[in-house]
């Protein structure tokens, strides 16, 4: 807690997720004097609900799949089952080693940590327990919560992520409600753990917000993996058992499983805060910003899953430092949301930046967009990996690539050029000339640039 003396701040941060605390460092590096209100641990969902937990789990299904398939690789291993209490042993570990390394940084940089639920209670004031901190700026970044639908009551068999994050034992079978993000990466470790998985959507496709010919592929990498999904149809309700659990469409069709995942996205945490009462523009529990975060009350800014749009740990954390560096005075551009990566890290990984093929013939017009896809089929390092796949641009006629699209095998990992790309507003020619390392899937990128450039030279 705090002592006494510290009551007032320069900048007063509520949530110490992944925007709250990288606003909290940025702001320390002004000179300026931060506080920051957590109620839970330091991290936020990302670090002990979301991101780090679910990828630890993905690692574990990437080595049970290693295992199985070993014998085409000349490793003769067997795979005998999933020992849950060794997975979780591994992956709490690697969340506990994070935690108190982002302690100690807090604490080193000289982040005035307030331990406790804080609630909004002026324009400049936040109080915790009882007790009063003013901030002469606020930063709300009270982050998300796993939701469910109407009448959906989440306990015993029918889950959300944070319970499917504590199971101690491997189910039999599962259905997943909801085909984004996270029910696709859930669905993927548990296929990979012997678990019998179908994934209900009610709209028409899987990761509803990727390009379509990613979706198509996934779909099709999926059925392949023995992933079952009903897509186009709405749920209709469920009924528990003392051994499972019975899931209805509005069709008639009827799915049993031993666990329901209720995977339909986050909402905000932003109930009884007392934001709406401060003057704080809401709708539908979200916080409205300016493209510069700012509510438009006082001097409060808001970042994170609470202000609408991509609910990513990475947009926080950049909102975050955006906050800071815009109350240090260094004006700071404004975040391009469409510039924001993208990954869903199932089996195969989608990694996407920039607009989709649909999106940009919308915005340029449908003869004013190129696109051009390669096939991982001719990347030596995939081959070797054993996945297939595909690269996806997106290209502004005779202008610069507008979008990058990819699936496959830790495609995820090649994110990075793919942003610089679309950010920095390459033209297929300027990325063509760049010397991709042989053999690597990121040579899969500048082979596809070269395509895009009009001089394929394996195609």
């Amino acid at each position: 807690m705090a002592d006494s003396a510290a009551q007032e701040f320069d900048i007063l941060v509520l949530g110490g997720g992944s925007g709250g605390y990288a606003a909290a460092l940025r702001g320390v590096q002004f000179g300026m004097s931060v506080g920051l209100i957590e109620k839970g641990k330091l991290g936020g969902t990302c670090l002990h609900n979301g991101c780090i937990p679910t990828k630890a789990l993905l690692h574990t299904a990437e080595i049970a799949d290693g295992a199985r398939d070993s014998e085409k690789y000349g490793v003769k291993a067997n795979f005998d089952s999933i020992d849950m209490e060794g997975v979780n042993k591994y992956k709490d570990g690697i969340v506990a080693g994070k935690h108190k390394g982002l302690q100690g940084l807090l604490k080193q940089k000289g982040v005035n940590v307030i331990e406790g639920a804080g609630k909004l209670v002026a324009e400049d004031t936040i109080e915790v327990d009882g007790q009063q901190y003013k901030g002469k700026n606020i930063i709300l970044a009270t982050g998300s919560y796993s939701k469910s639908l109407p009448g959906l009551e989440i306990k015993d068999r029918v889950i959300t992520s944070d319970e499917a994050l504590k199971l101690d034992y491997v189910p039999k079978s599962v259905v997943v409600l909801g085909g984004g993000v996270i029910g696709c990466e859930f669905a993927s470790v548990w296929k990979s753990f012997g678990v019998d998985v179908t994934i209900v959507e009610a709209l028409p496709s899987l990761v509803p917000n990727e390009d379509a010919t990613i979706v198509k592929n996934l779909e099709r990498s999926f059925r392949k993996r023995g992933i079952n999904f009903s897509t186009g149809v709405r749920f209709e309700g469920a009924d528990q058992r003392d051994d499972g659990v019975t899931v209805k469409l509005e069709d008639g069709k009827t799915f049993d499983a031993d666990l329901l995942l209720v995977a339909v996205g986050r909402g905000p945490v932003t109930d009884g805060l007392g934001y709406e009462e401060a003057g704080v523009t809401m709708d539908r529990g979200f916080v409205i910003t300016n493209e510069r975060l700012h509510t438009g009350v006082g001097n409060i800014y808001a970042v994170g899953d609470i202000v609408p749009g991509l609910q990513l740990a990475h947009r926080g954390f950049q909102q975050g430092v955006f906050v800071a560096e815009e109350i240090g005075g260094l004006n700071p551009a404004v975040i391009d949301e469409s510039g924001i990566p993208r990954v869903t890290y199932c089996e195969p990984e989608i990694a996407s930046v920039g607009l989709t093929e649909k999106d940009a013939k919308e915005k340029f017009g449908d003869d004013s967009v190129q696109v051009q896809e390669y096939n991982l089929a001719g990347n030596g390092k995939s081959s070797i990996i054993g996945t297939g796949g595909l690269i996806k641009l997106v290209q502004e006629k005779d202008g610069p690539v507008v979008g990058v699209h990819m699936i496959g095998s830790r495609m995820g990992e090649q994110v990075g050029e793919a942003q610089l790309i679309v950010n920095w507003e390459a033209f297929p020619e300027e990325v063509a000339q760049l010397i991709h390392a042989h053999p690597t899937q990121n040579e899969a990128l500048g082979e596809a640039h070269l395509a895009l450039a009009g001089k394929p030279l394996h195609g």
